[in-house]
């Protein structure tokens, strides 16, 4: 399935029917009056997420929604049907943005929620209500309050808890096949990894959510390479992995390269946890491993990993520092000797 993480779209709720305008002429009735009823309410727009979505490409084909209107009011003071609600399909993630993007309107963080974005319109007044002393044949009624409409962006973040970031081919894509279900593609040639891919984690009796993202180049702030725009794939995780590959000529200037880039983008992505990697060790001797590390860890004032993803040489002591950032399950409860109320532990932010 191809992977579309932003659309534009244009909703449109319902307007309210009319009232209607109606008198009784009922036999043996002398003074039938007013009996005109109120017409139905539009339909209104609301998103829902759900679970088992993972792209927006349904929306590329299908980019206009339009709730129906609310029925006309009838005699016997019969109120019009309303018009039904049109319910958009989201997946979880979603965020809805107005049409400058800059401001979030909805954000879709669990399978689920239910929004109202647009509000249908009321249906308008039959005569039977403009009923007074001394109006008693009323002939006005209200024509239904207008639909409300917009055009909207969809923006797709994927929620993982932890991501890779990195050069390209920094070997992330290997790292997550070898240790989730997914089935990145793996070449010797930058960008091999062109969209997000998501992962689940199995590890010491635990599972969480790991994302890659195509690689970063100097300048992708500026639209180099493929750009930084993969980035808001990453912004809901609670710690990144930075994989450096240990065959670049210069780890540390790597290193910095893609610290230059989180930085140049922005949210918070730089104040996260960084677990920091030094990938591809089984190509190199002990002694230049040693020394490679201990300049990568320099560059970056943090502990620095030896790993393989290819010979599975570290991967363990990632997963361990991986989990040990993100944090207990939601499940996990503390034990509690003093006969407390026992606390359950939430998944951090």
């Amino acid at each position: 399935m191809h992977f579309l993480d932003q659309a534009k779209i244009f909703v449109r709720s319902g307007a309210g029917g009319p009232g209607a305008v109606s008198f009784r002429r009922e036999k043996y009735i002398e003074y039938g009056g007013p009996d005109g009823g109120n017409g139905g309410k539009g339909g209104d727009i609301i998103f829902e997420a759900v679970a088992g979505l993972n792209t927006l490409i349904d929306f590329r084909y299908t980019q206009h929604f339009r709730a129906p209107r609310g029925s006309g009011g009838s005699g016997s003071n019969r109120t019009g049907g309303g018009g039904e609600d049109l319910v958009i399909k989201v997946p979880v993630g979603t965020q809805v943005l107005s049409e400058d993007k800059e401001e979030v309107l909805l954000d879709f963080t669990k399978v689920g929620q239910r929004e109202v974005f647009l509000r249908g319109g009321d249906g308008g007044r039959g005569n039977a209500t403009y009923k007074t002393s001394t109006n008693r044949a009323p002939r006005q009624h209200g024509t239904g309050w207008p639909s409300e409409e917009a055009w909207v962006w969809l923006r797709l973040k994927l929620l993982a808890d932890a991501g890779l970031v990195g050069l390209p081919n920094a070997g992330k894509s290997t790292f997550i096949n070898a240790v989730t279900n997914a089935q990145a593609k793996v070449g010797a040639y930058a960008f091999t990894t062109t969209r997000p891919q998501l992962g689940v984690v199995r590890h010491r009796e635990r599972e969480f959510v790991v994302a890659d993202i195509p690689g970063l180049i100097e300048g992708a702030a500026d639209g180099a390479g493929i750009g930084d725009r993969f980035l808001g794939h990453i912004e809901r995780c609670q710690v990144l992995l930075h994989l450096v590959d240990a065959n670049d000529k210069d780890v540390a200037e790597s290193y910095r390269i893609v610290r230059d880039e989180l930085e140049a983008y922005g949210a918070g992505l730089i104040e996260k946890p960084h677990i920091i990697a030094l990938n591809k060790i089984d190509t190199l001797d002990d002694e230049l491993i040693e020394a490679l590390s201990a300049e990568l860890a320099e560059a970056s004032g943090a502990d620095v990993i030896p790993l393989s993803g290819a010979a599975g040489t570290g991967v363990d002591w990632v997963l361990d520092k991986l989990l040990e950032a993100i944090g207990p399950g939601p499940d996990a409860v503390p034990e509690n000797d003093e006969g407390e109320d026992e606390i359950t532990w939430s998944p951090l932010s």
